[in-house]
């Protein structure tokens, strides 16, 4: 190993909005300078603790949870899993002794963050959604940078200055995967029309219960296949596996999902959208209704108004989801017309610029 080889301390998880923009950017890092040193900080209970080391990614975790506005009874934990997560940060950071930690959003990010930047590490912080969270409202003071994916977050920072808009980081490996391959990794046929649909590691409950009342039954009927991702926290009741269904509670293998797909149904995240526009899918957004000052429906706008997408608000989705798949289905014109879209809409170079610039903070 050299003795200049970087060494990359990365925080973000509890949901992969939070997580595979983190695995982008390690990725490119990783691409660009392969003696890089990485640790990845998550929590035990959540989607980092499987995804990171199946990645091949050194992995710690510190005892940390959200804390929820609504009285609750792991609330009153909060105030010790802060002092526990710092002292545990403080170790890491201390015995790890990074040249840079990245922050990608999530409430681990706090305690790691907050604590290197007082050790003197600098620090970079990137927030995907055009309303930044609370997190990194938290941290834009201490940050060397604060990456981001819309313009519109300029007006929520305090450090105005520090900004730099560069879109979400995503995954090559996206970009690889064929239709044929895909498609029979979920024991599919590739030639018959093929929708993919998911709410997010959480699972979306209004778009699960649409698939399993009314989009499925049709779809069967139909010969259309369906890749249908539940989420953890809700469980339909859904058959396994049939002729013209894949079902299960996570996606291990999103690249080959997509490659898969000739259109997908999901919520409006940033890192999802910056997934679909990249490999340019036609897209129906269910915009999540309860996201804070309502981005994911100002995200799903964006890509609605540039005809690469369809909006349907959550409360509609019942009665306009299934009938809208039908229509982009039987016109193949409109879903080229919506591929070429969002293709423009794409940043696909937003991991590579995010590491080079990282590299850059180093050297200095």
């Amino acid at each position: 190993m050299a003795a200049d080889a970087p060494r990359i301390l990365l925080a973000g998880g509890g949901t992969g909005g939070h997580l595979f923009p983190a695995l982008a950017i390690a990725d490119e890092i990783k691409a660009l300078r392969p003696d890089a040193q990485f640790l990845f900080v998550g929590t035990a209970q959540k989607i980092e603790a499987r995804v990171v080391p199946q990645k091949g990614y050194p992995f710690a975790t510190i005892w940390i949870s959200g804390f929820h506005r609504n009285l609750r009874p792991g609330n009153l934990l909060f105030p010790l899993k802060l002092v526990v997560s710092l002292i545990q940060s403080f170790v890491l950071v201390r015995r790890f002794r990074p040249d840079v930690a990245i922050g990608t959003g999530g409430y681990v990010c706090g305690p790691v963050l907050s604590v290197a930047a007082r050790l003197g590490v600098p620090v970079v912080v990137h927030e995907s959604n055009s309303f930044p969270g609370v997190t990194t409202r938290l941290l834009e003071r201490r940050a060397r940078i604060v990456f981001t994916a819309f313009e519109a977050t300029r007006k929520w920072l305090r450090r105005p200055e520090t900004m730099e808009v560069v879109g979400t980081p995503t995954r090559a490996a996206l970009d690889a995967a064929d239709r044929e391959t895909a498609a029979r990794t979920f024991g599919l046929d590739p030639a018959a029309p093929t929708v993919l649909v998911f709410g997010g590691s959480l699972g979306a409950a209004s778009i699960n219960r649409t698939v399993e009342t009314q989009l499925g039954p049709w779809a069967q009927e139909h010969g259309v296949q369906l890749i249908w991702q539940t989420g953890t926290s809700d469980s339909p009741r859904a058959e396994e596996r049939s002729a013209t269904r894949w079902t299960g509670p996570f996606i291990e293998a999103m690249d080959q999902a997509y490659a898969a797909a000739d259109i997908v149904v999901c919520r409006a995240g940033a890192t999802t959208l910056a997934e679909i526009t990249r490999l340019g899918k036609p897209a129906i957004l269910v915009p999540y209704p309860h996201a804070a000052a309502d981005h994911q429906t100002v995200n799903a706008r964006t890509l609605a108004e540039a005809g690469a997408a369809v909006l349907v608000p959550d409360a509609q989705v019942e009665s306009r989801l299934t009938t809208e798949v039908q229509k982009l289905l039987a016109d193949a014109g409109a879903r080229m017309k919506m591929h070429e879209a969002s293709r423009r809409l794409g940043r696909p170079d937003a991991d590579r610029v995010v590491a080079e610039r990282i590299l850059g903070l180093i050297k200095r």
